[in-house]
């Protein structure tokens, strides 16, 4: 089962690097075209493209800031053992899906099983955090009841 876990953490990280590499290659065409645009006689025109590189920048570079966030929660999971309470790292199958406890990283295909990759602290993060076998909660009108946790 720890195989399970252990795929199911290299597609986060690799989730997580796709984003890194976008953001990276993002930064780095706004600075070129920041660069390749010279100045015209047109200067109000120079200094809105100039303004508009640095905006696209900028939000590429927050854009960097949260992969590596998301990269540092990673990083603290643990991919060994089963753990009777649902807790990062833990995977927990529910008779309304089956969630795997670490980032929010959307669904994630194994063995053709789809597991959802959810941040401890979203909404359904915060609800499966703690749960034990058996246990019950509801989320949006839909009664979750925890068969397993790996």
């Amino acid at each position: 089962m720890s195989d399970l876990k252990e795929e199911l953490y290299k597609q986060c990280l690799d989730y997580v690097k796709k984003r890194m590499d976008a953001a990276e290659q993002g930064i780095k065409e706004a600075q070129q075209a920041s660069k390749d645009d010279t100045k015209s006689s047109a200067g109000d025109k120079y200094e809105t493209g100039r303004a508009m590189m640095q905006q696209e920048t900028d939000r590429n570079m927050a854009q960097l800031n949260e992969a590596n966030k998301l990269k540092v929660a990673l990083n603290s999971i643990s991919t060994a053992g089963s753990p009777a309470i649902a807790d990062a790292g833990s995977v927990v199958i529910t008779n309304n899906g089956s969630f795997y406890l670490a980032i929010s990283a959307g669904s994630i295909t194994v063995d053709g099983e789809i597991y959802f990759a959810v941040s401890p602290a979203s909404p359904i993060g915060l609800k499966l955090k703690g749960q034990k076998v058996g246990g019950e909660f509801s989320l949006n009108g839909k009664v979750y009841k925890v068969e397993r946790i790996i």
